[in-house]
């Protein structure tokens, strides 16, 4: 399976259409054969699902994304897993593990920063590092 999971730094990005990267991973039996990461091409509707589609990727994991999100990588057969957070490799591994379950979406639409759209900061207001 491959998966692709949005990424700020070392840590899940709240917001997938607005990270700066995409970590990819192909997990085989339970182990990471490969990890690259790739740059957001644009947040644009529709575009990110199709490019993820293109690379391969059968499901994408983040802290958040909007319904039309949802429904863009559901046309393209991608799984979504939402309300991720914490460090990257250990998301990586509750995801080989089959352990790691999605939840509720950790941002609201058109709430994230930066990254393909003209947009300085975010409106969530108790992140610190949205300005």
């Amino acid at each position: 399976m491959k998966a692709a999971i949005s990424t700020e730094g070392d840590f899940v990005s709240a917001h997938f259409g607005r990270c700066p990267v995409f970590t990819i991973v192909d997990i085989e039996n339970g182990k990471v054969e490969n990890k690259e990461s790739v740059a957001n091409p644009g947040h644009q509707p529709g575009n990110i699902p199709q490019f993820l589609h293109q690379k391969g990727v059968t499901c994408i994991i983040c802290g958040g994304m909007g319904a039309r999100a949802a429904g863009f990588f559901k046309e393209f057969g991608i799984k979504t897993i939402v309300g991720a957070n914490g460090k990257i490799d250990e998301v990586i591994e509750k995801f080989a593990k089959g352990s790691l379950e999605s939840g509720e979406s950790l941002c609201n639409p058109g709430a994230g920063k930066g990254y393909g759209i003209e947009k300085s900061q975010c409106d969530h207001p108790d992140e610190k590092d949205c300005e």
